[in-house]
Parts: C-alpha cells; structure tokens; sequence
C-alpha cells in the first residue's frame, strides 16, 4: 500500500481546446504509462467521436508512477475531464475525488467563461489550484498579458504559473515537480471502516458494470463484500484495478487511492453516481457527501424513420444509457410519427453527441423533433404539473400560471463586439445582472429564458463575435412568464408534432415561419388548403395552398355562357365536398423539414 504522502490526486480542467487531453498526453508519456509505439495523440479520448470531434465527453482517470528529484517515488492519480459547459457534470463528479487541479490557460486566448466556472467548480471543493500557460511555443502566445488576465478576471496569483507546451512537451517536467511539491497529500486511515465514493460507472461487455472509486478510509480488497449505501444492495467484489491508463489489476486499494471495482453487477441502473461504499460486516458510519443528481435541461422527441425499427431504438437506448447516466429517455407516441421517445439532455451539445451515437454505433435512422425545455404549469385547481411536451398542454382556460427555467448566463467577448452582443441578449429577453472589463476584454452576465437559448442562440452568438466570444450558463430558476401554446392546423386539424411553446410577443413571428415552411413542403391537392398558427381559438398566422384546377369548360365550344356557368358551379361544389371530406398526408419528408431547427 502506497504511503499516504506520496498520492496525488489532480484534475485537469480547462476552456474547451486549451490543451487538457494533449497535456495529460505527455504526462502519460513521461512517466512511461505507455510506451512510444503505444501512444497516440488524445490517447485518454476513446470514443470514436470524441477523437473526430477533438473534444473530451467523458472524464478518464490515469495512475502514473513518478521519480520525484528527491529520489522519492510519487503515485499520481490524474483526472482529464471535459471542457463544455454540456459536461459540467462530468467535470464537478471528478473535482470531489482530487485534492488539486491544473488550471490550464490558452497563453493566446487566455481566459475564457468555462475557464472560469471550472476555477469556481475547483475552489468550491476546496482545491490547491496550479496555474499552467499552454501553447507558449505559437508565435501568438502573451504570457505576460494573460498572467495579469488571471489575476484580474479569477483573483488567482498567477506569479507562479507555468509556462509549458503540452503539443511539443517543452515545460511539463516542472508541472510534474509542481504536483508532487505544491499539492496536498490525501488524509484518510487503513484501520477505520471502509469508505469510498463512487465516481462514475459504465458498462463493459466482457466484465459487467465497472465502478470507479476513490478510497477515502479503509481498505478495498478483492473477495471482500461491499453494501451501496443507498440502494442497500450487497455485492462481492470480483476484480479491482487501476488505469495506467491500461487496465492493471492489483490486490487492494488503500486510502487515497483512485480506481476500479468489478462486482457482477448487470445494470448501471444498481450503481448512483456519487454513493457511498462500505464493507458489509464494518460499515462507516455516516455516508460521503455525494454530488447532486444531473438535471435535463433540454428535451427533444427521437423517432425512427422506418417504425418497424422501433423495438431497435429501445433496446440501443437502453446501451446507451448504460455507458451515461445523465440521460434520459421514457416512451411517446405521435400520431404524425408513430411511436418514439421523449429524451432528456443536459444542452445541445449532449443531444448532437448522443443523437450521433445512436446513428453510428446502433445504426439507426432517426427523426429528431426541435428541443424544448420544462415548464412548470400551476392550473387552475391548485395543482402543479410539469409540463415536457408542448403538445400535452391543457387548455388556456385551466392554466393559472405558466413557469419558464431561466439561466444565469456568462459570456466573455472582446470589446469590438461587444455591442452586437448585449443586442442579441436582449432581443432574446435577457436581462444584464453585470458588465465588468478586464484586459481588453468584457465579461457580461445576463439573465436569459432558456427557451430563448437552446435554439441557435449559440451560432448566433459564435456568427456575430466571428467565433471570439465564449459562453458558459448554469440553471438559476423558474419565473412567471406570459407563454402560450402555438397550434398548426392543416386544414382544419391540429397536427401535434408541430406545436410549440413561445413567450406571447414571439408568437406570431414564429408561427408565421412554420406556416410559410410547410405552404413550400405540403404538395398541391385538388382542393385548396388553409394553413393556420392557432393560440387557442385564435389564429395568429395563415398560409394557403392554391388547388390544382382541371379545365373543365375545355369542352364547350360555343354557346351561352349559362353552360360554362353551370359546369364550374358543379367543379366549385365538387372541390368544397372533396374538402370536407379530404384527408392531407402530410409526407414524412416535409415533417423532418418542418422541424428542422437549422432554419429557424
């Protein structure tokens, strides 16, 4: 067993692309965790898509062996987590097993908003931070100019930061002294009952549900029967291991220690994410304090193209929930779409990943409607209810009250572009909490309705700064807001997969847009057909979809004009019966249009 004075537990956190996969690369590399043929580059980044894309989406845990300058050998257990906002989760579960972090800093673009609710993640957990400057070697690089940025915008000394190049590993044997030197130590006992939080868990298809742990008190041992405090269930631990970032299998783990357990466990659904673990014969007395449960923020409905391949899509969700728990998913039928899935995500980000995962891994061809948020309805009877989909909303006459989640809403931009951006906060309802400065740059908070944001607001934001301003949220609340539910009726009938929940000054712009999107996607009938945006009883927009005539005064020649009269009398009355009667298919095709969020 490790003596406690030489483990280091770190994380590595960071602004999306500042380097954290590339330096937790190099530190793999010197401590030998691989060898040269071994290594690749983000060789923490398993996912297919997480190395296409270049971003980290699960956080991954490494044990590096350590030859200190003083001879002595240090065990560090590193932690590279993600950088977007999506992920925070993934981010605040990491932090609460370290001890310490690496902060590292873009030395040409320098802090930025997830920069900084990262630190603030840190600090709340009470971590030792190091100041790391990355990319020092591009000509661009100002470590000067970004020091007195983090001293401004953070309030972290940064006197002491270290200037490295993770790419060529120029500087990152003194981030390595820096950890052994600067970082606490782990506090904790063999003797006392064992005590161990569970950090993350997923599946693997040859050993079962593997849980990661961080040891606080006690000793994990293999053979050794464990209870999870909060479900009670007990399990006889199989296997336990570390990551170098090969699986290594040892004989325990002590105090301090992070890695892995394997107890035939068959479903995530039996391992929460942040429990504790204790020996069933000796438990602990009281349990870790775990971390709060991730929320959905953004929900959209999946449905396969094809319905036969229904059963397909639970099964694949099913898998897929098994490898992340912040997602969600619960069965829904449509009567334009068949049947399909309402899913939960943490943001956009997370619904693109998880919807291209689904395609790739499982091979299915999905139908995705736009994303919405929760509303909180009070009716008029006292009652309040939830409400996930826009088409189960009740009547205008039985809701009292229609609540909306708003976020607290941090963006970092440079000066020049300042304007066009306070401009699209407000058109989008925002409010500004502040407006600070700092190093030519401004840092705005606002208030935003999150419906407001998770439809472009993003590549709205990204297109007016030309890809300079960054933008990092966190839920604050819900607030009384004047929403109503937006109607499409195609002749005459209410089509529920088009319907759509929008503050009441939005609504007509919007319902217009749906009107406009479909007169062009709907093919001509022989009848005319009205296309309505309806609030309540009232409709707010209309398009109509011109008939397709037949001559049919083709064959008088002649005549009075009494013959020509009464023949169209007889089409005209023929078109008004096939209207009542006419049914509209709308193809499949134009739904998928017409739902397309691109274009809004």
């Amino acid at each position: 067993m490790t003596d406690l004075a030489h483990i280091r537990n770190f994380a590595i956190i960071a602004h999306i692309d500042h380097g954290k996969s590339t330096l937790a690369d190099r530190l793999i590399q010197i401590c030998g965790g691989l060898s040269d043929r071994e290594m690749k580059e983000q060789v923490l980044d398993s996912m297919d898509i997480e190395r296409e894309r270049g971003i980290t989406i699960k956080a991954q845990t490494v044990r590096l062996m350590y030859q200190a300058k003083d001879g002595e050998t240090y065990q560090l257990n590193l932690m590279d987590t993600p950088g977007h906002v999506d992920f925070a989760y993934e981010v605040s579960r990491s932090l609460s097993a370290c001890e310490g972090s690496l902060l590292v800093v873009d030395a040409t673009q320098g802090v930025e908003a997830q920069t900084l609710a990262n630190v603030y993640l840190a600090i709340e957990n009470d971590h030792e931070i190091i100041t790391v400057l990355n990319k020092i070697d591009l000509p661009a690089a100002e470590p000067d100019r970004i020091k007195q940025q983090i001293e401004d915008v953070i309030g972290l000394d940064a006197s002491h930061a270290l200037p490295i190049s993770a790419k060529t590993g120029r500087g990152v044997d003194a981030v390595l002294d820096a950890l052994v030197t600067r970082l606490p130590a782990p506090k904790g006992r063999a003797d006392q009952p064992l005590s161990a939080l569970l950090v993350d868990s997923w599946y693997d298809s040859y050993l079962g549900v593997m849980i990661l742990v961080r040891v606080y008190d006690g000793v994990l041992r293999k053979g050794m029967k464990v209870r999870m405090m909060s479900t009670g269930s007990i399990h006889q631990i199989d296997q336990v291991g570390v990551f170098t970032p090969k699986i290594t299998k040892v004989d325990q783990l002590g105090p301090g220690e992070v890695g892995y357990i394997t107890a035939s466990i068959k479903t995530v659904a039996d391992t929460n994410v942040g429990d504790t673990i204790t020996e069933e014969r000796r438990p602990t007395a009281a349990p870790l304090p775990g971390f709060k449960p991730s929320v959905p923020v953004v929900f959209c409905s999946l449905f396969p193209s094809d319905a036969a391949d229904f059963e397909d899509l639970r099964e694949s969700l099913a898998k897929l929930r098994l490898n992340d728990s912040s997602f969600q998913y619960e069965p829904e039928n449509s009567a334009a779409l068949g049947f399909g899935f309402r899913c939960g995500f943490l943001g956009l980000l997370h619904l693109e990943i998880v919807q291209e995962r689904l395609e790739r891994e499982f091979d299915l061809d999905l139908i995705t409607t736009a994303p919405s948020v929760v509303y909180r309805m009070t009716l008029t009877d006292g009652t309040v209810k939830e409400l996930h989909n826009p088409a189960d909303m009740p009547e205008p006459t039985q809701v009292r009250t229609i609540e909306e989640p708003w976020i607290k809403a941090t963006i970092m931009v440079p000066d020049e572009y300042l304007g066009s951006v306070l401009s699209l906060c407000t058109e989008r309802r925002g409010t500004q909490v502040e407006l600070t400065y700092a190093g030519g740059r401004a840092m705005a908070v606002y208030r935003l309705p999150l419906n407001e944001v998770v439809f472009d607001f993003y590549d709205r934001l990204k297109s007016i700064t030309r890809g300079y301003a960054s933008f990092d949220y966190e839920m604050a609340d819900y607030a009384e807001s004047d929403l109503v539910k937006v109607s499409i009726l195609v002749n005459q009938e209410p089509v529920d997969a088009l319907a759509f929940v929008c503050h009441r000054g939005h609504s007509e712009t919007r319902g217009r847009d749906v009107c406009q999107r479909l007169k062009d996607l709907i093919p001509r009938q022989m009848f005319k057909i009205p296309i309505q945006a309806a609030i309540g009883g009232k409709v707010v927009a209309r398009e109509t979809i011109s008939a397709m005539r037949k001559d049919v005064t083709a064959k008088c020649y002649g005549g009075d004009v009494t013959r020509k009269r009464k023949l169209l009398e007889k089409q005209k009355a023929g078109k008004k019966r096939m209207r009542q009667f006419g049914k509209v298919e709308i193809p499949q095709s134009a739904f998928i249009a017409a739902l397309k969020m691109g274009d809004q």
